[in-house]
């Protein structure tokens, strides 16, 4: 492993660990919950996370896929599903020839363990709190991960409103605090913004 690729897999675990955590955290009842994305329940989110990560490497030629698919059996326990998705995850990153791909992005030329971090992390972020708000989880996210979120917002420009992405801005009263204001600018629900 180099060092740069060392240093791909590590801001990728940063970011996935309190995700893990979270979703190590939602009862089993929880997962059915709708969340704060429209017509998704706390497991559609998980599914999405995962099935977004996987097709990326797909659309690249690299083969993400496990035994386990939260998609196709519903039986399957979302935690199982989220550890054996970050196990191969795990492996996919440390491997130079996947990390350090070459490809033209949306934004210019760029390398998948790049976009893994920058945009994959930026959904690990987000969907960690709209998976914990489902589940009725108080999920506080550190200022450098409200840092992340708000450059990486600032980054994307318009195509942060773009489909399936975030949905518009909300309003926040003055006294919303730093968490609710970026949430809010992602469109997420919070008790400032209900």
């Amino acid at each position: 492993m180099t060092s740069s690729t060392a240093d791909i897999l590590g801001s990728y675990l940063r970011l996935a660990e309190p995700f893990g955590a979270v979703v190590d955290r939602v009862p089993a009842t929880g997962w059915d919950a709708p969340s704060p994305c429209e017509g998704w329940s706390a497991r559609d989110v998980l599914a999405h996370v995962i099935h977004s990560q996987r097709t990326f490497l797909a659309e690249r030629g690299v083969d993400a896929a496990t035994s386990v698919d939260l998609d196709s059996d519903p039986s399957i326990d979302p935690g199982d599903a989220w550890r054996v998705h970050l196990e191969r995850m795990r492996e996919l990153l440390a491997d130079p020839a996947v990390a350090g791909m070459e490809y033209d992005g949306v934004f210019g030329r760029t390398t998948v363990g790049k976009s893994i971090v920058a945009f994959h992390g930026f959904d690990l972020v987000v969907h960690r709190w709209d998976i914990a708000a489902a589940a009725g989880l108080d999920e506080r996210l550190t200022d450098s991960e409200l840092d992340m979120l708000e450059r990486s917002a600032d980054g994307f420009g318009e195509h942060l409103y773009d489909d399936g992405v975030c949905k518009p801005a909300l309003p926040v009263p003055d006294d919303a605090d730093r968490q609710e204001r970026v949430l809010a600018r992602l469109g997420r629900r919070t008790p400032a913004t209900v």
